[in-house]
């Protein structure tokens, strides 16, 4: 990617910066006076087997934390993100009577970990790039291509995810009355957790608690020493979500208190702010895509408990930002699917081995998007 940056006509202006936050690559354009605008692109896999059908479907495999050989894919279509900013970065380079001004493009990696925009902030990024004026990002999901997604204030939600480690005391299974057993503890905890969202929090909050993983024990005979419980919590409001940890807290205290066992030990990870789209950003960026594609392209971006760390990004200048979508599928199936209302069961979500968008317009939208956006602040 560096290489094929540095080949592109123009890019004498351009400063290249490598290994930001580990592989993480940022390109500078200063062309003339104007605002700096800051573009993203996240460009990490998935450990997902690829199951397109697809001539070009990825093959590829890593190795993981834990040293495992897994498949890979860009089951989230960042692979197209990088294409459209690569592409927006080449229109520029190739065109500068048409703007002025300071453009930053970033290629982020690590987005699917929570931890990739966290790591480029604490490599130096505010010292090391220019201060943007504004940060723009965008995300390809499921929708009619051609079509993109916006929407001013929250649209994505806060992260914390959590582990619980309960403490039993080991035993044999047919004397389960001589062991304090953490794998009916862990049950029963998973239940009680349940409750927070539906009994303990306001129901005009949006929020969500859901545990992704228990484990405990060797063999179908042994009451294990431990189990572990770890989850998520998502939510729009940072109030609301210190609320439904705190209770977190005290559930797994008092589950623990119950059994007579000793406290467990429970860890929050991998925050991620709220991605909260400053309205006036959102205004300007949603009348220049209206201009580009049409005004009946421009859906709005109906809100989702899933989250980003691009806000990471703009967050740590203290500068507004905004992050839409554009649209994957065939327009035409799309549109059958919507009038049906089967959209869900006949095209899969992101993160699905059958994730394919389709390449065009997918990737002509997403360019002229991008760089309808970013003219809106450097067009002359």
């Amino acid at each position: 990617m560096v290489e094929e940056v540095r080949a592109m006509p123009g890019a004498e202006e351009a400063e290249v910066l490598t290994g930001l936050g580990g592989t993480g690559v940022a390109v500078v354009v200063r062309h003339g006076e104007g605002p700096t605008v800051l573009v993203r692109a996240d460009m990490d896999g998935l450990p997902v087997r690829e199951d397109t059908g697809l001539p070009y479907a990825s093959t590829a495999t890593a190795t993981n934390a834990a040293g495992e050989a897994v498949p890979v894919m860009h089951a989230c279509g960042h692979d197209t993100h990088v294409a459209t900013l690569l592409a927006t970065l080449r229109l520029l380079l190739a065109a500068p009577d048409t703007w002025s001004g300071t453009l930053v493009a970033v290629f982020q990696p690590a987005e699917e970990q929570f931890n990739g925009a966290e790591a480029m902030v604490a490599d130096g990024l505010v010292d090391r790039l220019p201060r943007p004026d504004v940060a723009l990002g965008q995300h390809v999901l499921p929708g009619p291509a051609g079509s993109v997604q916006v929407a001013a204030g929250p649209i994505m939600a806060s992260c914390d995810d959590f582990r619980i480690t309960l403490r039993g005391r080991g035993g044999h299974g047919s004397a389960p009355h001589t062991a304090i057993d953490p794998v009916v503890m862990a049950a029963s905890l998973v239940v009680r957790l349940q409750t927070i969202v539906s009994r303990q929090v306001s129901p005009r909050a949006t929020a969500v608690v859901t545990v992704g993983r228990i484990a405990a024990g060797t063999k179908t005979n042994i009451i294990p020493e431990t189990a572990v419980v770890e989850g998520t919590v998502r939510t729009y409001d940072d109030e609301v979500a210190r609320r439904c940890l705190d209770i977190l807290h005290r559930t797994a205290r008092a589950e623990a208190a119950a059994w007579g066992a000793p406290e467990p030990l429970v860890e929050t990870f991998d925050h991620l702010p709220v991605t909260d789209n400053d309205t006036a950003t959102t205004d300007r960026v949603r009348s220049a895509l209206a201009a580009e594609l049409g005004a009946e392209q421009v859906r709005e971006f109906e809100p989702e408990m899933g989250s980003e760390d691009f806000s990471e990004l703009p967050n740590a200048w203290g500068v507004p930002y905004c992050y839409w979508g554009f649209g994957a599928f065939d327009a035409r199936r799309w549109a059958d699917a919507e009038a049906a209302g089967t959209q869900a069961a006949d095209f899969p979500d992101n993160h699905a081995p059958q994730f394919a968008p389709v390449l065009q317009p997918t990737l002509d939208t997403g360019v002229r998007a991008m760089v309808a956006a970013t003219m809106s602040w450097l067009g002359r």
